[in-house]
């Protein structure tokens, strides 16, 4: 007897893109945790998802651009595929009551089509490196600046790879909080992905720097990059 075929799914009809934070104690979570709060916000808020076809239809919930886990962020996005058609700030005030605390709806917007991750080009970066000596992180973001390629080791779902962590700054300084030093980076996003403690890495290797074990990482914002000023815009606009 022929297997069944599973029931299609009718199309989206409206498509949201969402900007939310990830603050506090949820730096901590996973992609997968993260998604997981997600689906049962989006269930709890009562919001009329689109299905995927198949044998296992799952919400239609598109993430671009997650921030590793142990970083926080102003700036991660994904997109709801809806059944019917909502106010989009109805959505984002739903869906924020609905998701734990550190997990905070920003923007909610219309998609007007395409690629939502293709928008996302670059991030903007604050590392917070307390306990650090000012002088110290200056001398080795000089040199690190002055180097003309950085290469560092990381293990990915493909193994160790190497790649150069330089190319991917577009910007680095330093600047200070009520903590102590921090840097303003501006990273360009690549494949294989450059992250900050990847630059973190580049420094030590360039200058000896040890980061501080409290040094804290927060995504300022992720979207498109402007070659002529080095700023990272906003994709939602």
């Amino acid at each position: 007897m022929s297997r069944q075929q599973p029931e299609q799914q009718a199309p989206p009809v409206q498509r949201l893109r969402i900007r939310y934070a990830k603050r506090g104690r949820l730096r901590f979570t996973s992609h997968r945790d993260v998604s997981r709060a997600v689906e049962r916000a989006v269930f709890r808020a009562q919001i009329p998802m689109a299905y995927s076809s198949g044998f296992h239809p799952h919400p239609r919930i598109s993430y671009a651009g997650a921030s590793p886990t142990g970083a926080a962020s102003e700036a991660e996005y994904l997109e709801l595929g809806l059944a019917e058609r909502r106010d989009p700030d109805e959505v984002g005030r739903s869906l924020d009551a609905a998701l734990p605390d550190g997990l905070d709806v920003a923007t909610v917007a219309e998609s007007p089509g395409g690629s939502l991750s293709d928008l996302l080009t670059a991030s903007a970066w604050l590392i917070e490196l307390r306990g650090a000596d000012a002088a110290e992180v200056g001398s080795a973001v000089s040199a690190f600046l002055g180097t003309e390629s950085v290469p560092v080791e990381r293990m990915t779902k493909k193994g160790l790879r190497t790649f150069d962590c330089r190319a991917a700054v577009v910007a680095l300084e330093v600047s200070g909080t009520d903590a102590g030093p921090a840097l303003a980076l501006v990273l360009r996003h690549t494949v294989p992905a450059v992250r900050p403690d990847d630059v973190l890495t580049g420094l030590a290797a360039v200058s000896g720097f040890a980061t501080p074990a409290t040094a804290l990482l927060t995504r300022l914002a992720q979207g498109p990059l402007d070659e002529a000023t080095g700023t990272v815009g906003d994709p939602l606009a």
